[in-house]
């Protein structure tokens, strides 16, 4: 795979990997070992390097998870397929989601309660009242293996139980959040304004105080001007869907693409049957509570190591001019190399 990504041969890279185990850097290798490389420079060393490092990081996270899932007795050959698949550290954590130790969720609670039944019936049958289904479930508190547990006192305590359920299984479906991703990759928009009352202080972005621009367009050195701006609690910056900020302030917007997507994910549509406008608004949810924030995170990390990347090629090519430039100005210069065993290398430069 590595050789494939840097235009190299199989067994030049077990050579240059073989090195770097053994301790060598990446200059050591490309001045002093290129009979062992078969010629790798510098650049092609450095990816291979970095590269390296994120496949190695990547199969040990896929044992862990494995390891985990295991353990809990859910691993599945359709499971097991999935992850061995996954070539990113994104997509394997996307799979892992469902199965992730976590702190007590609202949603196990409801589930200790017995009220994931109530979530799969009314997810199955919107023909069903909400309200008169929920009545079905209510208990007094009691103590479950993972501690005390508020019971379901009532009908609205049951629909909200049965709505945290329903938002934790929409939340970690991971081909639904992948989907997600890639379209708000392609269709969001970066938004930012100026944090409250910091108009002089951060005058120096000013250019960012109302400003939108799609995601995928944001050029590097405005997204680094960014970050730094929220950073320093200048700025406040936000994906959003063209649709959602085109409705601005109204109290009743229609779906966003994302909300319509989670919504068809689980066959859920508003045809006046009587749990629909539940169903509608636990879609709805999903997308503001649970994956908006979650996958603008994942947008702005991804954008930051682009903007980064681009950064550091930039001042590569400075310093590279820089050191190519006569230091002396246009001097006849000789150079001498001394060494023992092969001589005195000389080298004259003039114009």
């Amino acid at each position: 795979r590595i050789a494939a990504e840097i235009a190299a041969k199989p067994s030049q890279v077990a050579a240059a990997i073989a090195l770097l185990d053994e301790g060598a850097t990446v200059p050591f290798i490309a001045r002093y070992r290129k009979e062992a490389t078969g010629g790798l420079d510098d650049v092609q060393l450095r990816a291979l390097e970095e590269r390296l490092t994120y496949l190695r990081e990547l199969e040990a996270r896929r044992q862990a998870i494995l390891d985990s899932i295991r353990e809990q007795g859910k691993l599945t050959p359709e499971l097991e397929a999935g992850l061995a698949a996954a070539d990113t550290k994104q997509r394997l954590e996307d799979l892992y989601a469902p199965y992730k130790p976590k702190r007590r969720t609202k949603a196990q609670v409801a589930r200790e309660a017995g009220l994931d039944a109530l979530a799969d019936a009314l997810l199955a049958d919107p023909t069903l009242d909400p309200e008169a289904e929920a009545a079905k479930y209510l208990k007094p508190p009691f103590e479950s293996e993972h501690g005390a547990n508020p019971g379901v006192p009532d009908a609205k305590a049951a629909l909200e139980g049965a709505r945290q359920v329903l938002l934790e299984q929409f939340a970690e479906d991971a081909a639904l959040v992948g989907q997600l991703r890639q379209y708000l990759e392609e269709h969001g928009v970066v938004v930012s304004t100026v944090a409250e009352g910091k108009e002089e202080a951060g005058a120096k972005f000013r250019d960012y105080f109302a400003y939108t621009e799609p995601y995928a367009k944001v050029a590097p050195h405005r997204a680094l001007a960014l970050f730094r701006g929220r950073n320093e609690d200048m700025l406040r910056v936000t994906i959003r869907l063209p649709e959602d900020i085109a409705a601005g302030d109204a109290l009743v917007k229609p779906m966003n693409a994302c909300e319509q997507r989670i919504a068809g994910r689980f066959g859920i549509a508003d045809r006046g049957r009587k749990a629909d406008p539940w169903l509608v608004q636990t879609a709805r949810w999903t997308w503001s509570v649970k994956l908006a924030w979650q996958l603008e995170s994942d947008l702005f990390m991804a954008l930051r190591e682009r903007a980064e990347a681009e950064a550091i090629r930039v001042f590569a090519t400075n310093l590279h001019d820089l050191l190519l430039a006569a230091p002396a100005g246009p001097r006849v210069t000789l150079g001498l190399d001394p060494g023992l065993r092969t001589g005195v290398k000389v080298a004259v430069i003039d114009r």
